[in-house]
């Protein structure tokens, strides 16, 4: 049987989404989730679906002509987000060694970061934001749990996509803090509107095999910055699951996207401009690709 992925798609001629395979460079209808409105519905009820879907053929399904493509998780319930988890990262930074009891770190982003494949990415006008890229990996949780034991993390994975979590460097850092611990913003560095493109679709886990062994790159205009794989994150994606668990509930449909490799932007003095056209490939999860505006461009454009 051949891999495939889920998608959101609006085909042509419709007004609504709908779930659809993505295999083979096709598109098809999957008809146990005729009665499902996109992939969001599908993944909030992952207990009951996946066993059918196990032995879903792209072949029962009927090819799909053009459709647009959504972003497979327009509204996730959380975006959850691991920083500094790539050892190779951490170096270009100028962290050469890992302090001792070393645990994953967290923060959340709001669901309006979301977007498509092929949807802008909206940098600011501002020069001084300095907005950088960080392809990922990123993991879609589709059994419930909390206090998830590590051996058992990977069970609550419903599939696996790909996240670019975009990132304005110049707004990390606050002017004027009020006191040490307020010295940092992860929100305005990369809670902007546009800045978590995702997708193209959702890869089942069981088609993805270890996600500790899966290639990152991502080219810009053309040019190669990033190119990784899992295989160098500091905390693998079970313990991120483990861990984050602890923290809170996870739930069908949260997302966590676990950390970048080496080649960030920021690391050689880059950053993104108008204009720039962004490519992420991980592993066989697809092609993810957006262009870069300014928002100047979006006024003009609306």
């Amino acid at each position: 049987m051949l891999a495939w992925s889920l998608l959101s798609v609006v085909p042509d001629g419709g007004d609504r989404p709908r779930p659809a395979a993505w295999s083979g460079e096709r598109m098809f209808t999957i008809p146990l989730l005729e009665s499902y409105a996109d992939v969001s519905d599908v993944v909030t009820d992952w207990e009951a679906v996946a066993p059918g879907l196990r032995s879903f053929d792209p072949a029962d399904g009927v090819p799909l002509g053009t459709a647009r493509v959504l972003a497979p998780l327009r509204s996730p319930r959380k975006l959850i987000c691991a920083g500094a988890n790539y050892a190779g990262h951490l170096k270009e930074m100028g962290i050469p060694r890992l302090p001792a009891g070393l645990e994953p770190y967290f923060f959340l982003l709001p669901p309006t970061t979301i977007a498509g494949p092929g949807d802008p990415v909206i940098i600011p006008v501002d020069p001084a934001a300095r907005v950088d890229w960080e392809a990922e990996l990123a993991v879609v949780i589709g059994v419930k749990g909390r206090d998830i034991p590590l051996d058992r993390a990977l069970g609550h994975v419903a599939g696996y996509t790909i996240m670019n979590d975009i990132s304005a460097r110049g707004y990390h850092g606050r002017n004027n803090p009020l006191a040490p611990p307020f010295a940092y913003d992860w929100l305005a560095s990369k809670g902007i509107d546009s800045f978590s493109p995702v997708g193209p679709g959702i890869t089942p886990a069981w088609f993805v095999g270890d996600p500790q062994d899966v290639p990152i790159r991502l080219w810009r205009n053309g040019e190669l910055e990033q190119d990784g794989n899992t295989g160098d994150m500091i905390f693998p994606v079970a313990r991120l699951i483990a861990a984050a668990s602890r923290i809170m509930t996870l739930e069908p449909g949260d997302v966590i996207a676990t950390g970048t490799p080496a080649g960030v932007g920021v690391a050689r003095g880059k950053s993104l401009a108008d204009g720039d056209v962004l490519r992420v490939e991980v592993g066989g999860l697809g092609v993810l690709e957006n262009p870069v505006l300014t928002a100047a461009d979006r006024v003009r454009t609306a």
